[in-house]
């Protein structure tokens, strides 16, 4: 029988963001990739990545709802019905909570009402569950659960933890306790799309951006390099033989090629990236494009720090306090 959890088992929030912070180029291939095949995904859905997060701010309310009940609701049974019932639509606080213009809101939820994802029947609203593709969601989960593992390493190596849970582990704690650990993933992710929003102008932007983020992270040369974050922020205005051109920007992520055009020229004239004379883009963040680009990230770790302190913290005092004999129990996330 388990025993009853120690808060002292507990990991502390700033503890877990030094440790991020200081091993951030372990964990930067992990979490960008993360980020930028979320927002991949996203945009394919309905080729509009704000019309998408406008869907799961709306799931998100019944996330809300459940946790203010007391209820985890596991992701089998979120996916079992073929509808969701939703609170009333409220476009303004879409609007506020989500940084778009209440316009541009209003335009948006009626066209997923044309495309019968949002149903309205007598005075209830529901949500069609096709749109979300339970397929797509376990991609998500296994990529967030990565990363996670990929912390929990860094963990063991400060010596905060003695036990490194493996990626299927935490995929299963996850999806026991999926409407809890989905409504941290989707606080991070309207946190962090506001902010890159305002600092780039629209998310198809920052997902053409990303790209090349990734491209210069997931490099062998700097996968070896051991930075902290200031360390990892001066490390990117380079460019080499190893950029990425529009064409293959175009292909990775389904933005037709002359959209993927005209929003890498807005990231070249406010120097968030650079292109050399074979059309090859990089990093180049210098002067006020430098100064947006280390606020953002500081910022952003502060929230993946929140958001990793909620879901891995419960793991960790659920296992460091069952008995040698019982197989690993996913923690129940409060």
């Amino acid at each position: 029988m388990n025993k009853i959890p120690r808060i002292s088992a507990q990991l502390d929030e700033n503890k877990i963001f030094k440790i991020i912070n200081k091993n951030f180029s372990k964990l930067a291939p992990t979490y960008y990739k993360m980020l930028s095949n979320w927002f991949i995904r996203a945009y394919g859905v309905y080729g509009d990545i704000d019309k998408y997060i406008i869907l799961i701010y709306l799931v998100n309310k019944d996330f809300i709802f459940f946790r203010k009940n007391g209820l985890i609701v596991e992701f089998e049974t979120f996916f079992k019905d073929k509808t969701l019932e939703i609170e009333k639509i409220n476009i303004s606080d879409i609007s506020k909570d989500l940084q778009i213009p209440k316009e541009s809101v209003r335009r948006k939820v009626e066209e997923l009402e044309k495309k019968v994802v949002i149903k309205k029947i007598k005075k209830k609203i529901y949500i069609n569950m096709n749109a979300f593709s339970p397929d797509r969601v376990n991609q998500g989960i296994k990529e967030v659960s990565t990363l996670l593992h990929e912390f929990n390493k860094l963990l063991k190596k400060e010596n905060e933890i003695n036990k490194t849970f493996e990626v299927e582990e935490i995929i299963t704690s996850i999806k026991k306790n999926y409407s809890f650990c989905w409504y941290q993933f989707y606080k991070f992710l309207f946190v962090f799309t506001n902010r890159w929003r305002k600092s780039v102008g629209d998310l198809e932007t920052f997902c053409i951006g990303m790209v090349v983020m990734l491209n210069h992270v997931e490099r062998q040369s700097f996968r070896v390099n051991d930075l902290n974050m200031k360390q990892f922020q001066n490390s990117l205005p380079e460019i080499d033989d190893r950029g990425v051109n529009a064409m293959s920007i175009s292909e990775i992520t389904g933005i037709p090629r002359p959209t993927v055009v005209r929003k890498l020229k807005h990231l070249i004239d406010n120097n968030f990236l650079s292109i050399d004379e074979k059309k090859l883009l990089e990093i180049n963040i210098t002067g006020k494009a430098l100064k947006i680009s280390k606020d953002q990230q500081d910022k952003n770790i502060l929230s993946l720090s929140n958001f990793t302190y909620r879901v891995f913290n419960q793991i960790k005092i659920i296992d460091s306090n069952k008995d040698k004999n019982d197989d690993f129990i996913p923690g129940y996330l409060r």
